[in-house]
Order: C-alpha cells, then sequence, then structure tokens
C-alpha cells in the first residue's frame, strides 16, 4: 500500500500538520497525547475534513481540497476499529459480524466468514448479545466486523488502550495471525511502544500536531531507553520448554534461557529488561543468577545520560544497558566477547 497525504487542519488552538508519503503493510503513527494521531485517523477515514489537502492510497484519490475532491466515508473503504468497539447492541455476535459483508457486492468480498471466525476464535461466541461480552471478546468481534467489509485499509485507533494488561496482551497474537492471514494493510494509532514493536514495522512519528518523520519500531524502543525508567525491554519468542529442577528451559539459538516455573509451560512472547542484564569480561565463578549467556558486542549505542549495549547470542539480539565507566572497565568494543549473565526472575510472560 501507497498511502500519500498533505493534510492541514485548525481544531481550536490545535494545528495539525501532516505531510508524508509512505509504502508499507504494517504501518504504525506513534506519539504522546494531544500529538494529533486521533486527527489524523479522523481526517484520513473521512469523520473530519480538512482545511486543505490531498489523501490518496495506492493512487487513489479519497480528498483533494484543490479538485473538490471528498469521499464520503463508505466509499473510502476505509475500516476503523475503535478504542470502544461500537458494537451494535440490538444485533447479536453473529450479526454485528456480518453487517458490512452483507452490504457489499459479493465481487468484493475477499474473506471467508467462517475463515476470519476461526482465526479470531470467535466460534463459541457467535449466539451471544454483545452486551454481554468482555472487553476482549468486544475488540475482537469488532475487528471481525471490520475486516468483513473488506476495506483497503484498516485503521486501529488505540484498540487495546482500554484493557487490562492481562486482556491486551491476549488480543495481540489475534491481530498477529488476522493480518497475516487476510493481508489487509494496517495503520496503528498507538503511544505504546511494545505494541508498535509486536505489530508494525515502520513508524510515523508525530509530536505537538506536527509530522517528525519515519523510523522503526525498534529505533523508537531504543531511543526511549534514555527517558524511560524500565529501560529497553527486549522481547524474546521462546518455544518448547522442559521442566528442569523447578526452573523451565527454553531453546534460544544455539543457547538455553532459563525461567522460573509459574503456572504454564508454554511457547510465549516474554518480555525482559536491559536493566536486569548484567555483563562480565569473562564466566563469572559463582552466582545466582541461572542465565549465564556467550555473546559478542555488535555495537554501543547512546540514549540520553544511557548507553545501550547491542548483543549477538548465538544468532539471537539482546540489548543491555551500562554506564559509561563499564564500557571502559570491559572493554567493550564491537567484536569483544562478553558473558551476559540474567536471574531466572527477570523474565515476564506476555503472551
Amino acid at each position: 500500500m501507497k498511502l500519500e497525504v498533505s493534510l492541514h487542519k485548525q481544531l481550536g488552538s490545535f494545528k495539525l500538520a501532516a505531510d508524508f508519503d509512505v509504502t508499507g503493510e504494517r504501518l504504525g503513527v506513534f506519539g504522546p497525547s494531544g500529538s494529533g494521531k486521533s486527527t489524523l485517523m479522523h481526517l484520513l477515514a473521512g469523520l473530519l475534513r480538512p482545511d486543505r489537502g490531498s489523501i490518496r492510497i495506492d493512487g487513489d484519490t479519497l480528498f483533494d481540497s484543490a479538485k473538490g475532491i471528498n469521499l464520503a466515508p463508505e466509499r473510502r473503504r476505509i475500516g476503523v476499529v475503535f478504542q470502544h468497539a461500537h458494537l451494535f447492541p440490538h444485533l447479536g455476535v453473529r450479526r454485528n459480524l456480518l453487517y458490512g459483508y452483507r452490504r457489499i457486492p459479493a465481487s468484493e468480498r475477499k474473506i471467508d466468514p467462517q475463515d476470519l471466525i476461526d482465526v479470531l476464535g470467535l466460534g463459541p461466541l457467535l449466539q451471544r448479545d454483545v452486551v454481554s461480552l468482555s472487553g476482549g471478546e468486544r475488540q475482537r468481534v469488532a475487528l471481525g466486523r471490520t475486516l468483513l467489509a473488506c476495506p483497503r485499509l484498516i485503521l486501529l485507533d488505540e484498540p487495546l488502550t482500554g484493557l487490562d494488561e492481562k486482556l491486551k496482551f491476549q488480543i495481540i497474537p489475534y491481530l498477529q495471525k488476522v493480518f497475516a492471514e487476510f493481508a489487509v494493510p494496517l495503520l496503528l494509532i498507538s503511544h505504546s511502544l511494545n505494541e508498535m514493536r509486536l505489530l508494525t514495522g515502520e513508524v510515523l512519528e508525530f509530536a505537538g500536531g506536527q509530522y517528525l518523520g519515519q523510523t522503526s519500531a525498534e529505533e523508537l524502543a531504543r531511543r526511549g531507553m534514555g527517558t524511560s525508567q524500565i529501560g529497553y525491554i527486549n522481547l524474546l519468542e521462546l518455544h518448547n520448554p522442559r521442566l528442569h529442577d523447578g526452573l523451565f528451559c527454553y531453546g534460544w539459538g544455539d543457547q538455553e534461557i532459563v525461567l522460573s516455573a509459574g503456572s504454564e509451560a508454554t511457547t510465549g512472547m516474554f518480555e525482559l529488561s536491559s536493566k536486569d542484564i548484567t555483563l562480565f569480561k569473562r564466566h563469572p565463578e559463582a552466582t545466582s543468577a541461572r542465565n549465564m549467556l556467550r555473546c559478542k558486542v555488535v555495537k554501543l549505542f547512546g540514549a540520553g545520560n544511557r548507553l545501550g549495549v547491542e548483543l549477538d547470542c548465538g544468532g539471537r539480539t539482546l540489548v543491555s544497558q551500562v554506564v559509561a565507566e563499564a564500557v571502559h572497565d570491559l572493554g567493550l568494543q564491537p567484536g569483544s566477547d562478553i558473558i551476559a549473565v540474567i536471574k531466572a526472575s527477570a523474565f515476564r510472560r506476555l503472551y
């Protein structure tokens, strides 16, 4: 998908200026509250009219103030999933799901409803009233309804913000499966770096109503290490655990990661703070930490007053953070061999 945008909108004392051309299938819009993310979404979807400018998707003009073009929202074929699901309360789950699907020509129906129901795990919910659904279930139904209307682009406007951490990370795997399976372009609006990294690649960055530029979700996370109290968050997908001496052992590249045993031993996504990785020049003689990974320094990078150390751990990447003095003491430079020591209790399962 190619998205070409040149928009200006004044709302009271707030002014949005967005000028960018971007190509991609999994895009993010990132910025703090009040940066203009949701205003941009409303302008793209046709829910708000720009003061001037233009919007084009794959060469098709949706809005052009100079040419007097302003397609109605229903003609833009842009689906929107809001922070709140906005399901029709008088319709059950099945009729909500099929609402848009039944209103588009058969020739434009590109997704089989049963396939989508299976991917989203909605089968057990089909006969229920929407008022009986949990927050996470409502968001899955809202996503399914939007996808079945076969849009050319889906806008997700802070879709996980209203959910608690447990529900949020239950929904993310569904979102990953849906967009991998059905290849619908996605524009995710969020202020969460973890959501950006798990669901997008390239990101459009906004602040104070201004478009700052395009970057990657990974670069945003590394830059944010300088201001975050929890440091940079490493995301590790771990598979096929085995139980050993009360701990879970996961294969990770050509090494093994050991975690404190929780309620279940399953494949999953885990987070690990850069602050919880201690670096040693040599293998420590004795330590209570269960993970001692052989690594090689790839590069060092600055983030505010902190230094990040990118490590290659047997083909897998970790980022640790150190103070400047430690760089000298450990002789850290690209190519250096190092031991990364991590407690088994430092990992947190996301899903």
